[in-house]
């Protein structure tokens, strides 16, 4: 099994190209599809970026993976789809995200049963991709949604585990539950030790480079805000006050109403405007 990285230094995203080296079968997980607040429009460097890579090592991708519902970046599901014929999942708790946000958003027509994306996943399930076998492990805590991928002797965390010294993902979304998180990542924890970690952001703590991988080992014993000796109780004391001083991501509303329905653009209005909404009882 072979991976490529690639950083996103807008969002401090990381997006993971995984593939089989024998039978040049790949997944992607979690692309980013590139917004200019500014100018409010999308672009395609960091998805072009993960294509050329494909071509460049003659790669079929497969499958483009989704950790969770992201609220800090667009997905580039929908463009690595159309380019390459790849399938889109996600953790099968989507449903619950989609019929809160509905309501945030007022989005009557939204359709909350998940078939935005080609499959929805569970804890336990396994993912056919071909040279590599995807095992899905249900990591609920920082949304309902979350799942980590396990490939191998690597594991995929995307925002429920970060790297040592960055902690774990926050849990005051809506229905995140750091209980939840602390048992997801007890779960993760379980594993071997040498198991290689890939998470899905990074914010460079101290101005240190920029890095994606560890251990399960490392993080038991050195993660900054849950080691295989803290306590649920420690953990979710700690979380939830460190939540409550934390700001929103600044494109949330852009992601969120992207992101529910697999990155699919908004339909277009009578006026021909593909225009995101903001959430009720928010100004745009």
């Amino acid at each position: 099994m072979h991976t490529k990285t690639f950083y996103d230094d807008r969002t401090f995203t990381l997006t993971h190209l995984v593939w089989d080296e024998a039978t040049k079968d790949a997944v992607v997980i979690d692309p980013v599809l590139d917004y200019d607040m500014l100018a409010v429009r999308t672009f395609t460097e960091s998805c072009d970026k993960v294509s050329a890579a494909i071509e460049a090592e003659g790669l079929t991708l497969l499958w483009v993976l989704e950790t969770h519902l992201h609220a800090d970046h667009l997905t580039g599901a929908q463009v690595l789809k159309k380019r390459h014929g790849a399938q889109v999942a996600i953790g099968a708790r989507i449903t619950e995200v989609q019929e809160f946000f509905a309501g945030v958003f007022n989005l009557s027509e939204l359709p909350t049963d998940g078939r935005q994306f080609d499959r929805l996943l569970s804890d336990g399930d396994l993912v056919d991709a071909g040279g590599l076998q995807v095992q899905v492990i249900g990591t609920p805590g920082h949304t309902p949604a979350c799942v980590s991928f396990h490939v191998g002797d690597a594991l995929f965390t995307g925002d429920t585990l970060f790297l040592p010294d960055s902690g774990t993902g926050r849990c005051d979304f809506p229905n995140g539950s750091a209980r939840e998180l602390y048992q997801s990542i007890r779960k993760l924890y379980a594993l071997p030790d040498d198991t290689r970690v890939f998470v899905g952001h990074d914010d460079q703590p101290g101005g240190r480079a920029v890095a994606w991988e560890s251990t399960l080992g490392a993080e038991k014993a050195e993660n900054v805000q849950l080691t295989a000796n803290t306590t649920e109780a420690d953990y979710v004391q700690f979380r939830t006050e460190r939540d409550a001083t934390l700001s929103p991501p600044r494109i949330i509303f852009q992601s969120l109403q992207a992101n529910v329905v697999a990155g699919v653009v908004p339909r277009a209005e009578a006026s021909g405007r593909r225009d995101r909404k903001a959430a009720a009882g928010v100004s745009k």
